[in-house]
């Protein structure tokens, strides 16, 4: 009977570790985004294709499932998941008139408007900056075993976000970061071992470099800086 009950929990743990998480989506998720990108420099580069492009809606899709993650780090990324998911939201009714992120900041740019408060194009600089908090995140998390959250997470934002935060918003940050969960809190929230969490996570790092890469083209080919 024990050897049944074994067998079973077994069975169990291996159809929890093989089935879907938040992670794994996400990880799925811009890896399809970054070999489409992959796909069309390859064929520009044999003079067969046009620039690089992404669809917006498709790439809010991908972005719709990195609010999870924002979620599940507690009060101390509050203020990311709010402006993350807002912002998110946004581009999601901006993809209902324009078929790409190359639209979005054409039309932006043609009104003056790239930095406007409210603008898509400023809302999309601001995904990017979350998209690349949990890149920086991540990297930090996977660093090291024995790698705390709080460390992981105040490194990171220090790197992404900090630079263009007022004093008061990094202070509000700083002292939230003491709420964030554990790194074993984090990972039970994920449905994620040490070991699955880390493949997933660096699927996501590898995967939504050239994603950002491309995103910061976007702005730099138009003349426009990203000190901001």
């Amino acid at each position: 009977m024990d050897e049944a009950n074994d067998g079973s929990n077994q069975s169990q743990t291996k159809m929890s570790m093989s089935s879907k998480t938040p992670l794994s989506d996400i990880a799925q998720a811009f890896e399809e985004l970054s070999e489409l990108l992959g796909s069309q420099s390859q064929s520009k580069g044999k003079g067969k294709g046009k620039d690089q492009t992404l669809r917006l809606d498709t790439f809010c899709e991908a972005c719709s499932l990195v609010s999870v993650l924002f979620s599940c780090l507690g009060l101390a990324f509050k203020f990311a998941e709010l402006e993350y998911v807002a912002k998110v939201h946004d581009l999601v009714e901006a993809s209902k008139r324009f078929a790409s992120l190359e639209k979005v900041l054409d039309l932006d740019v043609a009104n003056a408007r790239v930095k406007t408060p409210g603008s898509h194009s400023r809302n999309l600089r601001r995904v990017r900056q979350g998209l690349d908090l949990i890149r920086a995140l991540f990297e930090e998390f996977v660093s090291s075993d024995c790698y705390s959250l709080k460390d992981a997470a105040s490194t990171a934002y220090a790197q992404v976000c900090a630079p263009y935060h007022t004093w008061a918003v990094r202070t509000a940050v700083s002292a939230g970061m003491y709420t964030l969960p554990t790194r074993d809190e984090l990972l039970l929230k994920l449905n994620e071992t040490d070991v699955t969490a880390e493949r997933k996570m660096r699927r996501y790092i590898k995967a939504a470099r050239p994603v950002i890469a491309y995103i910061d083209q976007l702005y730099i080919s138009r003349n426009i800086t990203l000190d901001w």
